[in-house]
């Protein structure tokens, strides 16, 4: 047998006893026999490099240095789910599902949602060739190097697998793993690890991949996206999954109406705790994707998935003290400091107490026993007291009247639930939290630049805003605490890169309240440069579609006041962009402009993506929704009944993808 063939041989019969292994647990070779293999492999490689692969069994060892992890973004973006907490949340959301669908029969694919770090892996031709964290959701770290050394990450697909795809999952250490890696930091005498979701997703940002590549991390994958891949269902789709390499859990169940639903998460809220890995609840989604495409994604979440979460652990602990902290906007948050105790897998210091009506209406007291939870929350929080253990000597809690940090007054409007601390401009904590938001990865995403250090160049009196950050010079850097030759250069090219950022992030990165990253967007695209949305007035800004009152009348707010005009001057003259920048395309008209359209269905000869985008590029707009604003709806097969009945009783054209095409020219 020639070199080659032999070398592929053994990459063949590597990679499948790697999958007998570690995704169907049905080993065929002891463990002897299968290093004995991979080191046969290793000297035929090394003797000829010439044949070298980087999808090879043998590169799962790692070895390779990772110093700084790019930042990629994300082809599809990788969004959130919306969280339930009752069978009635649940009955809700079927609601609201058959309002947009009309009254069709709806099945579902339950699968246990494990605690773990999101990752989106892309496979081109069979091969593995990319990794990427979740990040934002719009963007995240390549950890490709590190994902190879998972052995239930397949390097080399089988089957009919399609062309190009990613596939999303979790990366998580099963508990049997987990505990064996602290009883042996524990036998050196180090400090044991919290908890295996963190220390999953820590093991993603390792530099060394050699040092993934030793713990018992495990992969699971749930969905598959790109235009290649093509399922009528999503329990089709894992099935699939499974058959081209990928380890799917078999907990995953089809479910042919809610009550079965429901029986699952019964059983499993039951028997969670035999499963060999963290878990906290079940998310249900609608299993035919057509209806997916159909329902589409509000701003953070899909319409046709959620998260069931078990009910919460809860502990009882002492609470010590109760301290204000003061956020970016003014606004004042009570934090309990607590007797530290275990909780969901973490040591518990601290509480979120909410505002001044959730410690009254609690009755919390400094010395009171009180229940904490971590809920569907990161942050644990306070849900009552523990009346039979109270000290009768405990004073009520008098919630602070005075600013913590600068002893200003404390405001509350009427329709509000927190205080706020009015001294904007002269709030060491506002200034601070503002620039760190502005500096954030979501905004201007200045490499270089981190929470800390802005607190660092505030306090040594060389940024008092987010403008004075473009004055820095790397002389004035230098001297600072933990600052050398190379991160001061680091720092002050960071922030000229920011110069790049667009219109629409950098109008996010001015922090106005309620202007989140889908308002500036919306703002960035309609006003297409800053003069314009300084101009517009509170009734001009409400027309913009999805704008109330409340964003309105804080973006007139912002513009009016003399330092925030102070500040865009600034910004304008040192380059940042504060304009949309108009990208050029040949074949874009204006002959849609003013029509409003809604794509539903399915269709031949686009996809709805490029359908959306060639309403797009001629001037048009797309909405998910149909209202008396909808021009035309373009109807596809399938399309929605509800859908149908809605805009024939509102009398809207109901055209074809070829009457569209001839519109268009």
């Amino acid at each position: 047998m020639e070199i080659k063939q032999l070398i592929d041989s053994l990459r063949n019969e590597l990679n499948q006893h790697n999958y007998n292994y570690y995704v169907l647990d049905n080993p065929v070779i002891s463990d002897f026999e299968f290093d004995q293999k991979l080191k046969n492999l290793q000297e035929l490689e090394a003797k000829h490099p010439e044949y070298f692969d980087e999808n090879s069994p043998t590169q799962r060892v790692g070895g390779s240095i990772t110093k700084n992890f790019q930042t990629i973004t994300h082809q599809n973006r990788m969004y959130s789910l919306d969280n339930s907490y009752s069978k009635e949340d649940l009955l809700d959301w079927e609601k609201r599902i058959q309002k947009i669908l009309g009254n069709v029969s709806l099945q579902y694919t339950c699968e246990l949602k494990y605690d773990g770090a999101s990752i989106s892996i892309t496979y081109e031709n069979g091969k593995l060739k990319r990794a990427v964290t979740r990040g934002d959701g719009f963007q995240g770290d390549d950890v490709t190097t590190n994902i190879k050394t998972i052995k239930s990450v397949p390097l080399q697909l089988q089957g009919d697998y399609p062309e190009n795809f990613e596939i999303r999952g979790e990366i998580i250490l099963p508990l049997e793993g987990f505990a064996k890696m602290n009883q042996q930091l524990l036998d050196e005498g180090k400090v044991p690890y919290a908890n295996p979701r963190n220390t999953a997703s820590g093991s993603l940002k390792l530099q060394d991949s050699s040092e993934v590549a030793k713990r018992p991390l495990d992969c699971l994958l749930y969905t598959f996206i790109g235009s290649d891949v093509k399922f009528a269902t999503h329990f089709e789709s894992l099935e699939k999954a499974r058959s081209f390499g990928f380890k799917v859990p078999n907990e995953a169940k089809l479910a042919k109406n809610i009550q079965e639903v429901f029986q699952f998460l019964e059983y499993w809220d039951e028997h969670r705790h035999e499963l060999p890995y963290e878990t906290d609840g079940v998310v249900i989604k609608v299993n035919n994707l057509h209806f997916q495409d159909e329902l589409g994604y509000t701003a953070k979440a899909p319409r046709w998935a959620i998260a069931y979460k078990f009910k919460a652990e809860q502990v009882a602990t002492k609470l010590n003290s109760i301290t204000y902290q003061v956020g970016r906007t003014g606004a004042i948050t009570p934090v309990a400091n607590l007797e530290p105790v275990q909780l969901g897998g973490t040591t518990v210091k601290r509480a979120s107490l909410h505002n001044a009506d959730q410690i009254e209406k609690l009755d919390i007291r400094v010395g009171d026993m009180v229940f904490v939870e971590k809920g569907g929350e990161i942050i644990p929080k306070i849900i009552g007291v523990d009346f039979t253990k109270r000290n009768q000597d405990l004073l009520p809690t008098v919630y602070i009247t005075n600013c913590p940090e600068c002893q200003t007054e404390l405001i509350r409007k009427e329709d509000e639930a927190q205080h706020y601390c009015p001294n904007f401009y002269g709030c060491p904590p506002q200034i601070i939290g503002r620039i760190q938001h502005f500096i954030s990865r979501k905004a201007m995403d200045i490499e270089g630049l981190g929470g800390e250090t802005v607190a660092l160049l505030f306090n040594n009196h060389l940024v008092q805003n987010y403008a004075d950050l473009y004055e820095l010079t790397v002389e004035q850097i230098i001297p600072l605490e933990r600052m050398a030759q190379k991160s001061a250069e680091n720092l002050v090219n960071g922030i000229e890169k920011s110069k790049e950022i667009p219109f629409e992030r950098v109008l996010f990165a001015l922090g106005i309240r309620y202007v989140g990253e889908t308002v500036a967007k919306k703002l960035a695209k309609h006003y297409q440069n800053i003069e314009n949305l300084a101009k517009a007035s509170v009734m001009d800004l409400i027309l913009v579609d999805e704008i109330g009152e409340r964003i309105a009348q804080s973006v007139v707010e912002f513009f009016e006041n003399a330092e925030n005009q102070i500040l865009i001057q600034r910004l304008k003259e040192y380059g940042v962009q504060l304009e949309v920048k108009t990208v050029y395309n040949p074949e874009a008209t204006t002959i849609l402009e003013g029509k409003t359209f809604v794509v539903s269905g399915v269709f031949e000869k686009f996809s709805r993506d490029e359908l959306k985008k060639a309403i797009e590029d001629n001037g048009g707009k797309v909405s998910g929704s149909i209202s008396s604003k909808t021009n035309f709806v373009i109807a596809g097969e399938n399309m929605g009944p509800a859908k149908l009945e809605k805009a024939s009783s509102l009398g809207i054209p109901i055209i074809s993808e070829d009457d569209f095409i001839v519109m268009i020219g």
